[in-house]
Formats: C-alpha cells, structure tokens, sequence
C-alpha cells in the first residue's frame, strides 16, 4: 500500500493520462463525495452529535435502524425526515458535474455505484437508467410491513420536525396499500425489513453493463469511501481497471493504484484543469 503527499502532481498527471485514455468510467462514491456540498458524512460519533446534537450519547447505527419506526415512529421520522428535508435542499457541488462530463464524452459512457442515499448524481443530471444506489434512497418510500412490495417515489414528502429533540411533529406518511406506516427505502443496520426491489433493478442494468464494457478501456474513479462499510471500496477494487482513488483520510490503494489523499471537488478540478490544457 502507497500513501502519496498531498498534492503529489505526479498523481494527478497519472490521474488525468487515465481518464483520457479510458473508453468507460465507473464513479464509486461513498459519503465523502458529499462533503464539498455541505453534507454530513456521519464519520464517527463525533461527526454524527455534530450533525444531530440531540443525539449525542447515541451511534449512527443505533438511530439508523428500523426498530425506532416500531418503537417510537415520531423520532424515527424526526431523523429521516431532517435528513430528507436536507438532502432535498442541497446542491451538487461542481465536481458532479465534471463527472458527468467525462462520462457522458466516454464511447462507452458510464455507471455509478454509490452507497450514498441523498440522490445527489440524479439531481447533477446523471441518468437514472445509470447508478447503482446499494443503500437504497431516502427519495423512495416503502411500507414498514413490506405489504404489498411496492416502492414509491417520496415526491414532495414534508415532514415538520422539532430540531431540539429530533422529533416529527407532522403526520407521518402511511402505505397506500394497507395505511401502516412508511419508512425511507434504505436499507438501514440491522434490517430485515428492506425492500431491495429498485436496487435489485439498478444491480442487473449495471451488470449488463459491465458486460459491454469488459473488454474495453475502463477506469474506477472512486471518491470519499471509507473503511467502516468498505461496499464501495470493494466494489471499486474487484475490476481490473486502473483505480483513481481520491480520500483525504483513507487513500491507500492497492498496487499499481493511484492515490490522491485531497477532498473530491479539489481533485477533481485539478485533473479536470490539466485535462483541458492538453485539448
């Protein structure tokens, strides 16, 4: 395992060769793709009680659960519906759209494996029919008695929620099927409950596509994945294909791989710079 300095240009220079030699990209992204947007990546419990303060004393994991839409469906829906609300209001920042770019100019064009939940590659323009969500997304409902199967978009979901102790004060939303309640289609810790359909769906276009692009040119560009869930590290790292991995906590990369140990909107802008100047 290497672990270059910061800002090595080197590494952006074997970054960019890459990329202008690929004929497909594959995006694997995890929480700290968000961060240059302003978004919590929830690393540690210092990260979590820094974004959800009426939380302190608790983990991620523990509120992250499906037991609260049991036990106490008003702080579950007071957690999600915050997370939804901020998720909705947020923007992709710049380095989604440079993404896209290089992607959509690919002759083989691209996918995204991402285990973030926020739709954040949809709402910067990339195509549906082209990202993986393994988590699920909060923008989808589904029934917490997983009744009838259905998965339904959260549309202009509203959720008022008391941010002093984290609580929904609002009704909350119900099943159309059979009136239980509704819970985000995330596939949360200790879940028995999830409904995979859409990201079953979502599994079997991507593996069509790895498919035609298994003798082809491809590059992983994989951003702000960590070590706790490593989904998308692995992901990243089972194809044989030069592998761009850009985390400024956790950069090491495996031999012949490239690491830019820098948060993802700085990296992607200066190998997307050097890319313009040598056109």
């Amino acid at each position: 395992m290497t672990t270059p300095i910061p800002g090595n240009s080197a590494d952006i220079v074997r970054a960019a060769q890459a990329i202008a030699e690929s004929e497909a990209i594959l995006v694997a992204a995890g929480a700290g793709m968000g961060v240059d947007s302003g978004l919590p990546d929830f690393r540690g419990n210092e990260g979590f009680w820094k974004a959800y303060p009426p939380f302190r004393g608790r983990r991620f994991a523990e509120m992250s659960n499906p037991v609260w839409f049991e036990r106490d469906p008003a702080q579950a829906w007071g957690f999600f519906g915050h997370r939804f609300h901020l998720y909705d209001s947020t923007s992709p920042h710049e380095g989604f759209n440079i993404l896209r770019q290089w992607g959509e100019s690919r002759p083989l064009g691209y996918f995204v494996f991402t285990s973030n939940v926020d739709g954040q590659f949809q709402k910067a323009g990339f195509s549906e029919e082209r990202i993986v969500e393994c988590h699920g997304s909060i923008h989808h409902l589904q029934c917490c008695r997983v009744c009838s199967g259905k998965i339904w978009p959260a549309g202009n979901l509203t959720i008022e929620v008391d941010e002093n102790s984290m609580r929904a004060t609002s009704s909350l939303p119900r099943c159309s099927s059979c009136n239980s309640l509704a819970r985000p289609n995330i596939l949360m810790f200790g879940d028995y409950g999830w409904n995979p359909m859409r990201s079953d769906e979502q599994h079997r276009r991507y593996g069509r596509w790895l498919e035609t692009v298994s003798d082809a040119r491809l590059v992983v560009i994989e951003l702000g994945a960590g070590l706790a869930v490593p989904t998308v590290r692995h992901e990243g790292e089972r194809h044989r294909a030069p592998l761009i991995r850009i985390n400024p906590r956790d950069p090491q990369v495996p031999p012949g791989g490239i690491s830019l140990p820098i948060g993802a909107l700085h990296a992607l802008r200066q190998i997307s710079g050097l890319l313009s100047s040598r056109r």
